[in-house]
């Protein structure tokens, strides 16, 4: 079950770390809103998760998957270029996450 929490914790860290690029400074309601809820209920489940993982597997799966998904996002709208070293670059993140959940 920890591992379950923390991977949607990891994907809720993706969805309020675009939200605080759109809130523009905190100016725009919305996405203002989306990343306090998001951040709140990403931080409760790594909390969670947190309880019977290990710290440090636990918190590098959190950023890996919210850093990912962040910048997959991102190449998916248009808002980043894409380019296969990025595309390289976050295959290696993701399998570090993988690995860390591997040898668990």
């Amino acid at each position: 079950m920890a591992w379950i929490v923390l991977v949607v914790s990891g994907v809720l860290e993706a969805v309020w770390a675009t939200a605080l690029g759109k809130s523009e400074g905190f100016t725009r309601l919305a996405p203002s809103v989306v990343f306090g809820v998001a951040l709140a209920a990403s931080m409760v489940g790594l909390a969670y998760a947190m309880r019977s993982l290990p710290t440090g597997t636990a918190y590098a799966v959190w950023v890996g998957i919210g850093a990912s998904l962040t910048v997959v996002w991102a190449m998916a709208t248009g808002e980043e270029a894409v380019s296969a070293l990025r595309v390289l670059f976050l295959v290696l993140i993701v399998g570090g996450v993988v690995g860390l959940k591997a040898v668990h």
